[in-house]
């Protein structure tokens, strides 16, 4: 250390004890201090001065302290030192003149920090010099806060003043803190300072229990959301608009005022209105249409729903208007896709789109196919609504099913009926040539004496073979309907047990489970029993046979229809199942899916013709190696039912 900073050193070895308690306290402070000369140069440093500019103590002592500052700030330095010259401390009076500062300081680390400098002179008695001392404090952080601060307010005194909905602070008492310049504009104030001046209560609201609700709301709850209210405009003109607020409250938690959104509505309502006095007539008409007619908003929310939408939806009007968002009546995805095809010219041109086939729920969930035919209504090029007309299609769609059920009917018994007259005839033709070639056969048969003659044996298969045809022939003859018909009460669970009676001892049914499920309430039918008798014989012979490798269940179930007028006969089999393509071949005359020999192909056609003269009907249900289910339908008589035990 030179000689030169001994002699002026402030505090040396030979200072009193008070000097040390001085040093002491200035070393132990959380704020820089710097003793300066004149010239400038540091003779103390406390080690928070250190800390705050990287260098060391003794690196500081000697220097220049305007050497760590650049000359913006080494300028403002001289000008607070000027200044506090008019305002000398000695150690007996301090100065009552306190002047700070914000200097960069250039630290040891390459980089400057901002700090606060205060600076007091003193005069030192002896001497007559002036020490400088400086108290320096790191405002580096709090000044980065600050201006984050600072930003973040006036990126929110932005939003506030440019949003175009109008905002506000208000007192619980009734008086505006704040507000923005859309809420002015709404409300036709030009001075900000007189809108806050105007008295809640009296002046804003056109209907004062509205503030009292309003407050009782946020109250409760603590915001108040799309709360419909009229104000006063300052030209006592009325606004319709809607508020969403939420509670003020102070550190204690006690709500202080309220904070919130004020959106006009005054076009909606407007536009409303419009709708409903321009379309009044034409509501009219809407209200009387068959069709279904409902309107949305572009938003999808109903604003009309005329008596067929209800009808066929179920729901009432009230219900809907005002409440119901489009995506009640169909999914979210067909509203959308809707939408675009009306916004596109490929569905019946822009702002239409017609015959759109889907499917909407009604009240209970019903799924009801319709057809639907949509607009958009415009006001010049502005989107209002959208209009859906509805067409139910259930009925459309029972009929096309009847009729085309009804039209292969129709096919099926006139074929039934060519054919049948065609193998009547010919049944006859041969009936005569076969019987005689039976005759025949077994007379030469009684010509041969020994057993063994291998003639015999031919002949034998001439008869079986005839007699295989003969059998054939018959069964033409009952399918051309030549042989007559007994039409009298039958009890068709009786027939059922006739049937199986027979049947069940059978070798073809050892393996099969015969599950009886017989409605004994059933009422008569009027038919020929033996005609009946054979249906079901040919049902059941028929699924034996489907199950006639593995065994199985044949389940016979009779039943009531729901109304009352007919009845039911199924046969249920776990059988091999038909195959789709075929299934609307097997009620055709001599199609048969069993090898050579061992069908005529006969049996469902002729049961299927039975089935016709008795005004019934057959179907059939089957899949592939889960079985098959055969269902007969009969009409049932006008007597009374007859019940059989089982």
């Amino acid at each position: 250390m030179s000689e030169h900073v001994k002699q002026n050193k402030l505090f040396d070895p030979e200072v009193t004890d008070q000097a040390r308690m001085y040093h002491a306290i200035a070393e132990m402070g959380e704020v820089g201090v710097l003793v300066l000369n004149d010239e400038n140069r540091v003779e103390f440093a406390n080690r928070m001065v250190s800390t705050i500019t990287g260098f060391k103590t003794e690196e500081l002592t000697g220097q220049n302290f305007t050497d760590f500052l650049d000359k913006k700030n080494r300028s403002i330095f001289q000008s607070l030192k000027s200044q506090s010259i008019g305002g000398i401390t000695t150690f007996d009076k301090r100065t009552e003149k306190k002047i700070s500062r914000e200097i960069k300081i250039n630290t040891a680390f390459s980089a400057t920090v901002i700090t606060e400098i205060c600076l007091s002179i003193y005069s030192m008695l002896k001497s007559g010099k002036r020490k400088y001392i400086v108290y320096i404090r790191d405002i580096s952080v709090q000044k980065k806060l600050t201006e984050e601060l600072r930003e973040s307010e006036k990126k929110h005194r932005n939003l506030f003043e440019r949003i175009d909905q109008g905002i506000c602070v208000t007192t619980k008492e009734g008086r505006f803190l704040d507000s923005n310049p859309a809420l002015l504009k709404m409300l036709g104030y030009e001075s900000k300072e007189e809108f806050l001046k105007i008295d809640i209560n009296k002046d804003l609201y056109v209907n004062p229990e509205d503030r009292r609700v309003f407050q009782e709301l946020i109250e409760r709850d603590g915001f108040v959301k799309n709360y419909e209210v009229v104000y006063k405009k300052k030209n006592g003109g009325e606004i319709p608009v809607l508020m969403t607020s939420h509670v003020r409250k102070n550190e204690g938690g006690e709500v202080i005022g309220y904070q919130g959104l004020v959106m006009d509505i005054s076009e909606r309502i407007r536009m409303e209105q419009e709708l409903r006095e321009k379309h009044g007539f034409l509501s009219n008409l809407l209200e009387s249409s068959p069709d279904c007619i409902v309107v949305a908003d572009m938003q999808g929310n109903i604003i009309f729903f005329n008596r067929a939408a209800e009808k066929l939806t179920g729901y009432r009007e009230k219900e809907v208007v005002g409440n119901f968002h489009i995506t009640k009546l169909y999914p979210l995805e067909i509203a959308r896709d809707i939408l675009r095809k009306l916004r596109s010219e490929d569905f019946g041109g822009y702002g239409k789109a017609e015959k759109l086939m889907h499917t909407i729920y009604g009240k209970n969930s019903e799924e009801i196919p319709v057809s639907l035919s949509a607009s958009i209504v415009y006001e010049g090029e502005k989107e209002l609504a959208t209009l859906g007309v509805f067409t139910d299609l259930r009925e459309k769609i029972k009929t096309e099913r009847e009729l085309k059920e009804a039209q292969v009917r129709l096919l099926q018994s006139e074929k039934m009926a060519s054919l049948g007259s065609l193998a009547a005839g010919v049944a006859h033709e041969i009936n005569n040539p076969l019987g005689g070639i039976i005759i025949f056969a077994s007379l030469l048969m009684e010509d041969f004496e020994a057993d063994n003659d291998p003639r015999l044996e031919d002949l034998k298969k001439i008869v079986q073979e005839a007699t295989r045809c003969k059998e054939i022939v018959k069964n033409l003859l009952e399918f051309g309907r030549q042989t007559e018909s007994r039409f009298e009460p039958v009890d068709i669970n009786k027939a059922v047990i006739d049937v199986l009676f027979f049947l069940e001892n059978q070798v073809l049914f050892h393996d099969i489970r015969i599950i009886k499920h017989l409605d004994f309430s059933l009422p008569l039918c009027q038919g020929d029993p033996n005609q009946i008798k054979q249906i079901f014989m040919n049902m059941m012979v028929n699924a034996a046979e489907a199950m006639s490798e593995n065994g199985g269940d044949l389940t016979i179930t009779t039943g009531i229809i729901p109304d009352a007028s007919s009845f039911f006969v199924s046969f249920q089999d776990t059988g091999t199942g038909i195959a789709p393509e075929i299934q609307s071949k097997i009620f055709d005359p001599f199609f048969t899916t069993k090898e050579v020999g061992k069908g005529t192909g006969l049996g469902l056609s002729t049961s299927y013709g039975i089935i016709q003269s008795h005004h019934g009907n057959i179907v059939v249900d089957s899949a592939v190696g889960k079985g098959t289910t055969f269902t007969i339908t009969l009409p049932a008589s006008h007597q009374e039912s007859h019940e059989t035990g089982a």
